[in-house]
């Protein structure tokens, strides 16, 4: 997606978020778990519409922290579908941090999320035609 220092992507994120105080580790650093979630919410909307309906997170692959994020930083998330299925897609997702009072901004953490496309009883569904 993109490099890891510098100005944000030039995609639209899926998501943005302030990290506040109640999200920080005992460290006083942003706990990863938050960051996670933030990632697989972004990545299970992409899945969604794609799948055109429910989706299940089945996995994460390649997840690894780059650098931490701070009180007050904003997050934005970007997502781009890294391959399709005849039923499950994998999300590649990015997460990045800015402060507040600066345009600088660099990659903090990346991850590989994998979904499966399920029907209303939690089944294994076809994913859709990609719509033109």
């Amino acid at each position: 997606m993109s490099d890891t220092a510098g100005t944000l992507p030039d995609e639209i994120p899926a998501m943005r978020a302030i990290a506040m105080p109640a999200d920080t580790n005992p460290n006083g650093d942003i706990f990863g778990g938050w960051l996670l979630s933030l990632m697989d919410l972004s990545a299970g909307t992409v899945a969604a519409r794609r799948s055109r309906g429910r989706v299940a997170t089945v996995a994460l692959d390649a997840m690894s922290f780059i650098a931490p994020v701070k009180v007050g930083d904003e997050v934005s998330v970007y997502t781009r579908i890294a391959h399709v299925g005849r039923t499950s897609l994998r999300v590649e997702v990015e997460a990045w941090r800015r402060a507040r009072a600066s345009e600088e901004a660099s990659k903090v953490t990346r991850g590989l999320f994998t979904f499966v496309a399920i029907d209303e009883n939690g089944r294994p569904r076809p994913l859709p035609p990609e719509e033109a």
